[in-house]
């Protein structure tokens, strides 16, 4: 699926790399080239339009690995607040979840230091985590 949408946006660029070549070039908005137009240099319109499709595609490539980051981080704050609710001992309503990396943050207020120390241990135990670090306080109510 992702190589289907980075095949999609290499399209994309290459079609926008040629209209914007010919444009600046003072042929307008067309995929094809004035007749009878003079001055036009085929292999430096390819040369441009290569050096075009390079940069896009690097571009695209540097977006798609930062939306990979970003889906990891959800699923693993998703997959710790699941466990976190899904546990009777901790209060997961009053935790907050913040996943950077694989870096977890945890902040909010627990009723014991029991519960503080579960929530802890299911952060630390889910796969893709790396660091947890305690911001939970102890709150008696």
């Amino acid at each position: 699926m992702r190589f289907i949408g980075t095949l999609l946006t290499l399209a994309v660029v290459a079609v926008v790399a040629v209209l914007a070549y010919n444009y600046w070039s003072g042929n307008g908005l067309t995929l094809m080239p004035a007749s009878g137009s003079s001055g036009f240099d085929a292999g430096a319109a390819r040369d441009k339009g290569k050096a075009m499709m390079e940069k896009g595609a690097a571009s695209a490539g540097r977006a798609a690995g930062r939306m990979e980051d970003a889906v990891s981080e959800g699923t693993l704050t998703m997959k710790i607040k699941s466990k976190l609710a899904l546990d009777d001992t901790v209060e997961a309503r009053t935790i907050d979840v913040d996943t950077a990396g694989s870096v977890v943050t945890l902040t909010g207020t627990v009723e014991t230091n029991d519960g503080r120390e579960r929530a802890l241990r299911l952060a630390r135990e889910t796969d893709g985590v790396t660091n947890v670090v305690d911001k939970l306080q102890v709150q008696r109510r």
